[in-house]
């Protein structure tokens, strides 16, 4: 598989990189493993203080690493330099709290002692996707590399110059050698690198079918595995609140940030009642102003797909529920014009025998469904396999708290799109995977909470359990 960086806007090759040797990888692992032990003996302020600089670095880079994420995946100027700046955020949260998060813990026994200590667990690969090449990645390598764990980290195929621009800044802010290490390999190798008896634990941010193949591997290996999977996100619209023009404005937003590449973008709309009408109509004319253009132009609002493929495989899903009888109430084709662009689509009319109805829509097409009341839009909501994140919109914030604790998801959002920071967790259930990421919760997934318990010489021995 080709390790290239392809401009989406114009499907230029731009440059090429050659895949690591078995050889080569296995000297990647071995180096990881070797710097494990004095990282994770490195006090933690000092593991903190690498963090610090690399969030300092990252700032002071913004207009090269967003520049990289435009140019690899299509990502808008504006929308590139909001991840750089929100990775930065997460370094900068890890490195003032990780101390924090690995305080030993007591518990209360009638004689002697007990706590428990968060101690890191050795070499962990990373599998990351091309959707968010910065943010995802920090999200998995800050936290263990507070805790002291080292990274592999085997990045998109398309975005070989931001692993490497990330590689260099680690290194630059002081990670020694073995600590963080880009991985240029072809995901026929995974299986070979679980495999390794080096690598404690794995990480995967991709599709369902990676994310099987990696679990798999993982079980076999008895490794533990976080998966972070695909996502058909519901926005439940129970009601405008007191602004019709703010729903409109998050329902775009929901669907539309990073050209409707995330998985926990906004991609099936529920609206309950008689607002459904005048929704469709609000969503329709907002996707109509989008303007496809150059998305290293901060005029373009609507940027290429991050590859041909993605573009190609979207057409095709949309064309099946167009043949199939769903109505594109605007958009719903290919654009004419060089590069991976795709028109700003709303489907109505999406019925369980079309693809769209239960595939993920990785692009910017939303569907809308009329459903009844809210007990109409829970049952559909959660017909999906999927339960990545979700949306709920009313004016009565009791009404939609209600709603969200029915909807099967890892995470719900009330008057806004599901979205990320730092402090907050982010995962999860059914198909889109499991574990989490980001917050304590993040950080205690690769980590071995230890119990440590003294119990006084001259008590009593107990029988063992287990």
């Amino acid at each position: 598989m080709a390790i290239a960086t392809i401009n989406p806007a114009d499907n230029s090759t731009v440059a090429e990189f050659d895949e690591f040797s078995d050889q080569q990888v296995d000297a990647a692992v071995d180096a990881a493993a070797a710097a494990y032990p004095a990282w994770r003996a490195r006090p933690a302020a000092e593991r903190a203080a690498v963090l610090a600089r690399a969030a300092e670095l990252m700032a002071d880079r913004v207009d090269e690493l967003a520049s990289l994420l435009t140019l690899e995946m299509g990502k808008l100027i504006g929308e590139s330099e909001g991840e750089v700046a929100l990775a930065a955020s997460i370094l900068r949260y890890y490195a003032d709290n990780s101390a924090a998060m690995t305080a030993d813990e007591t518990i209360e026994v009638d004689d002697g002692s007990a706590i428990v200590r968060t101690v890191p667990i050795g070499t962990l690969l990373g599998i990351m996707p091309w959707n968010f090449p910065l943010y995802q990645v920090v999200r998995f390598a800050a936290p263990n590399l507070a805790l002291g764990n080292t990274v592999l980290i085997k990045h998109a195929s398309n975005c070989p110059q931001s692993a490497l621009a990330l590689e260099r800044l680690f290194a630059d802010a002081g990670a020694p050698a073995g600590v963080y290490t880009n991985l240029f390999v072809s995901g026929s190798k995974i299986a070979r690198i679980i495999g390794n008896p080096a690598i404690k634990g794995v990480s995967l941010t991709g599709s369902e079918a990676a994310g099987a193949s990696v679990g798999e591997h993982a079980g076999k290996n008895l490794k533990k595995s976080v998966l972070e999977l695909g996502g058909s996100d519901p926005f439940v619209v129970l009601d405008a609140g007191e602004d019709f023009d703010r729903l409109i404005e998050a329902a775009v937003t929901g669907r539309m940030a990073n050209t409707g590449q995330s998985c926990v973008a906004s991609k099936r709309f529920f609206v309950v009642g008689e607002l459904y009408d005048r929704f469709v109509a609000g969503l329709v004319g907002a996707f109509e102003a989008l303007r496809a253009g150059d998305p290293k132009d901060t005029s373009t609002t609507l940027g290429p797909l991050s590859s041909e493929q993605a573009a190609a495989d979207l057409a095709e899903i949309v064309q099946d529920a167009l043949d199939h009888g769903a109505t594109a109430e605007v958009g719903g084709h290919r654009m004419a014009r060089p590069g991976a662009y795709f028109e700003a689509t709303v489907l109505t009319g999406v019925t369980a025998e079309m693809r769209a109805f239960h595939e993920e829509l990785f692009g910017p097409v939303a569907v809308v469904y009329a459903v009844e009341d809210a007990d109409d839009a829970v049952t559909q909501a959660n017909a999906s396999t999927f339960g990545l994140g979700a949306t709920v919109y009313s004016g009565d914030a009791e009404a939609a708290r209600a709603v969200a604790d029915r909807l099967d998801s890892g995470m719900v959002w009330i008057n806004h799109p599901t979205g990320t920071a730092p402090e907050l967790p982010f995962g999860g259930v059914e198909r889109s995977g499991y574990g989490r990421e980001l917050s304590h919760y993040g950080l205690g997934e690769f980590a071995n909470h230890k119990l440590i318990r003294t119990v006084p010489e001259k008590s009593p021995i107990a029988g063992a359990g287990g």
